[in-house]
Parts: C-alpha cells; structure tokens; sequence
C-alpha cells in the first residue's frame, strides 16, 4: 500500500501543551513533570502505576479507560490502543478537525512515554515467558504515531529530556517549538530502534541464530568527543549496553577527558590484561602491547613489563588485573602515561595518583572474563563485518609437540603465556617472552620475518637501556599469531636466541620449518588455532 501524499499547511512553529498523556515504566522525574505540567493547567491522563504516582503526590490526573469510556482488559495488554488515543495523537490539526469533532476525539499534545523494562528483564535472566511479557506494545504505538505527528504532538521517552519540556513551557507560555519537537521525534524512533534490536536480538539468541538474516545494532551516546583518530575527524562513544567490564562501564577518578584513541587504545590494554590468572600488567601504545608481564604482584609485573620497550611505553595506556597498591601506583606515577585503568585501587594508590592532574585513571569494579562470548562489528563500506570475540584457549593437553625436542616446564609456560598476548598483538605478530614477561614486540608488519627482527632489534635497544650484556630475547620463546609461511621467519628468532617456538602450523612448508627448528635445536609446539588481529 502506498503512503497518502501531504497535502498540509507548514507546521506551527509553537503548539500550546492542552493536554497530555503519561504513560512511563521508568518514574523518575515523572511528579515533577506532572506538577509543571498541572501548574499551566494542562489535563493529565495517564494510566495503572504512573496516574497512581501522580495521584498521590496531588497532581490531577484522568484515568485512560475514563477517557476512551473502555476499560483497560487482558491483563493490561490492551489500554491505549483505542481510536481516542491514537486519534487524537495522529490527527493533524490543519485539516482533521472535522473527524475529531464529528468521533468527539480531543487532541493530544504531549506523549510522555517510556517502555516496558524489556532489555533489564533479559539482563537479569528472567525466564523466556517473562521476557515476552516485558515486549511493550502499545508504548512503541504510541511513540512512533506522536513522532509521526511531531508537527503537531510533542514525544518525550527519556526523563533526561523532561527539563527540556519544561523549560519550553516556561519561555514559551506554555508551547514547546518545532526545533524542539523535531529532536524529540528523531530521538523516539531511535528510542523504538533500540528497543526492537534487542528484543530480534535476544530473540535470534533464543533461536541459537548467531548470525540472522537480518542484524540489528544499537548504541546509546556516552560521550560526544572532542576529535576522532585526528584532529579532522569528528566522533563520538557509543554504549551499547552489554555489561562486560571495560571502557564502557568504568568510572573516571581523574584526569582529562578520555579522547578517540584513548578509549581504543584502554579497552586493548584491558582485554589484554584480563588474559591472565596471575597480577598481570599490559602496557599499550597505538592498540599493540610494548610490554605485558606477570608475576607474584602488581610491582614485580609492572617493572617487568616496562623493561620490554620504555622508550615506547611513554605516553601509553597502563591496564592492571588487580586492585591497584600503592607502591605500583608510586612506580606508575614516575612515567608519563594517559591512561591507568584498573578493577579498583586502594585509597593510598589514588591519593598518590592524583597528584598525577592529567592522567586518567579509571576503575571497573571487575575484569572481563576473556572465555565469555561477544560480538565485534567491523565497519566497511556499504556494509560491516560481525565476528565473535576472539575468546580462543589453548591448553598444554592441546599442544602438539612437533621437534625432537620437547620444550621444559619453564618454556611451556612462557609460549603459552607468549601465545595469549600475541591474540593482542596486530599481524602479522611475533611475541618474545621470558620468565612471565614479554622480552620483545614485533607488531603489524606486511612480513613476518620483519616482525621478528623489528622485535628483536628493540628487545636489544631495551636492553642496553637497561644497561644489560645480552639482548633479553637471549634464553626466550617465541610466539607467533599465524604459521611461517616460510623458516626465514623462524631463524631470525633463532638469531635472536630463543630456545622455543609456539605457532598454529598448517603451512605447506610446514616440514621445512620443523627441520630448521631441529637444526637449531629448538623445541617447538603447534596450536591448531591462529590469532590474527587487524
């Protein structure tokens, strides 16, 4: 069917608020609003919990089933789904006089609306059944017709915008402007987008549907930033609601306003952290780690990791899987960095990191659980890709020793710690390792054998730093996110000292590459799983 052509009169620049409809799951703010709206003498209908609230402060309120002459019926389902509602939201003023006064159907001006607590139903775990139930319908009904009719009809669905109104009201003499009904439509149709996504998206999940025919994506504003990647770029952080710990959830103690590449760059540091039972300590720079450590506290971790590249670590981002102490704040608080996060920290480590005025900390409450399944969402152009959280284990049973030697004790637990921190590593990544810590970062190279030397080259320059005899990758593994597609990249790890090797295998030249490790007596395992990072 088509949609009928306009055949109307510009909008009125200013509509008079006569009457008003509040139906709200969410009560915040909704007293205040009612009493406002009562003081300019508009008529308050409402229904159930919210004309209840509104009655027992003494705000005047009409009942909905008073107003339509039809009670509410079906357990609630079917209140406002009446042509007295509706028509009066959809009627447009300018040329359906004649219908409301010939159906006796009063205008409505403002729809204060907001919806069952559909998406809080699911993230609490309720039952299938209870779920469905909490899938508003005429909420999203009404919506969609007031915003339909926001020449006329001012829509409200948030308690954020409810001073917005009332301010209107105030300047305007009891009017709300076009501008102003304009934004509020195009925040309500974004509010029943929302809405519908994650209720297709818990139900495809119900379905066992990963990928549906049709995916539906959902974010709400959290910060309007002050540039992009770069200065030219405009942006902006989404949430979208899921309650994994990280960037998105935290809270900032301190410092600037976290930019663009900060946000990126924390939530790297962070995921990359949460890989590890032990204190652990990730450093970041441009999304790749320069230095990852774990040990017996939070101390040892940090001073371990940092000796893998200082030079890149300065002006980095510091992610900790424990409550921050105050002697690794201390010892933090001698390097310039942007950004600390941390699940918590105690009361000395704050004071000591705020003296820090520039630096960001921000506190999470909980680390990710880096097995739990997510989505990523890659954007292309005319299109994006979807892909599960890259949440891949290997554990020694799963390991395939494929060299005479087998590696000992001390090299299996450095290549499958070096193996984890290569999933956070971009590719083509070669990760050295020594003793729980990351000795060397090859990241983001078009070869993997330059991985392999950029690695090693800054592994020395950190250890000449560090006023060292020997390079740290001297006595180290080595991982790597993909096969050797060729032993070239294999013998300049060799080169580089390292004793043990970890990598996928699947290459053609896969027999090439084991004879090169044998020859230079390296023990080597192979995973079956790759990590490929872009």
């Amino acid at each position: 069917m088509s949609p009928p052509k306009a055949n109307h009169a510009p909008a009125p620049d200013k509509v008079r608020i006569a009457r008003a409809l509040i139906s709200v799951s969410d009560k915040a703010g909704l007293v205040e609003l009612g009493k406002a709206l009562a003081a300019r003498g508009v008529e308050i209908l409402s229904t159930g919990g919210s004309a209840q609230r509104l009655a027992e402060a003494g705000v005047p309120v009409k009942e909905v089933s008073d107003h339509t002459g039809f009670p509410e019926i079906m357990d609630g389902r079917v209140k406002t789904l009446h042509p007295r509602v509706h028509g009066g939201i959809l009627a447009r003023r300018d040329i359906h006089a004649d219908a409301m006064a010939q159906h006796d159907i009063p205008g409505i001006d403002l729809v204060v609306v907001n919806l069952y607590p559909f998406e809080a139903t699911v993230a609490k775990g309720a039952a299938y059944d209870d779920c469905v139930e909490n899938i508003d319908i005429g909420g999203p009904a009404m919506i969609r017709a007031a915003a339909k009719n926001h020449d006329f009809v001012a829509i409200v669905t948030e308690p954020s915008d409810y001073e917005a109104v009332m301010d209107e009201l105030a300047t305007h003499d009891g009017c709300v402007t076009l501008a102003l009904r304009r934004k509020l439509a195009q925040r309500a149709y974004a509010r029943t987008a929302a809405y519908d996504a994650a209720i297709s998206t818990w139900l495809a999940g119900q379905l066992g549907e990963t990928f549906p025919p049709r995916a539906t994506l959902s974010g709400a504003l959290a910060q309007t930033l002050r540039y992009g990647e770069n200065p030219h770029q405009q942006a902006a952080f989404y949430v979208t609601g899921e309650k994994r710990p990280g960037v998105a959830t935290a809270v900032q103690l301190q410092g600037k306003e976290l930019s663009y590449n900060n946000l990126n760059d924390t939530d790297a540091a962070f995921e990359l952290v949460a890989e590890f039972e032990q204190p652990a300590v990730a450093i970041i720079k441009h999304a790749n780690p320069c230095g990852v450590a774990q040990g017996s506290n939070l101390l040892e971790a940090y001073k371990s990791a940092l000796l893998c590249d200082p030079v890149s670590a300065f002006g980095g981002i510091i992610a900790v899987n424990r409550s921050l102490d105050a002697e690794t704040a201390e010892e933090i608080s001698k390097l310039f960095a942007e950004v600390v996060i941390a699940p918590d920290a105690d009361e000395a480590a704050r004071a000591l990191l705020a003296t820090k005025k520039n630096l960001r900390v921000l506190l999470t409450k909980d680390v990710p659980n880096p097995a739990e399944p997510g989505m990523m969402i890659k954007q292309l152009s005319g299109g994006f890709l979807l892909q599960n959280r890259d949440n891949g284990r290997i554990s020694p049973a799963e390991l395939k020793v494929v060299t005479k030697r087998a590696p000992t004790e001390q090299e299996l637990a450095d290549l499958l710690f070096a193996f984890r921190v290569a999933k956070h590593v971009k590719s083509n990544a070669i990760v050295y390792a020594k003793n729980g810590a990351t000795v060397g970062v090859g990241a983001g190279q078009m070869s993997r054998v330059d991985s392999a030397r950029i690695a090693a080259i800054k592994s020395a320059e950190a250890a000449k730093a560090a006023g060292l005899s020997e390079p740290l990758t001297k006595g180290s593994v080595v991982a790597s996110d993909a096969f050797f597609p060729f032993a070239d990249g294999l013998l300049a790890a060799a080169e580089a000292g390292v004793t043990a090797v970890i990598q996928p295998g699947g290459s053609i030249r896969d027999n090439d590459v084991i004879a090169a490790a044998d020859e230079k007596g390296l023990a080597m395992v192979l995973t079956g799983m790759r990590h490929f990072r872009h």
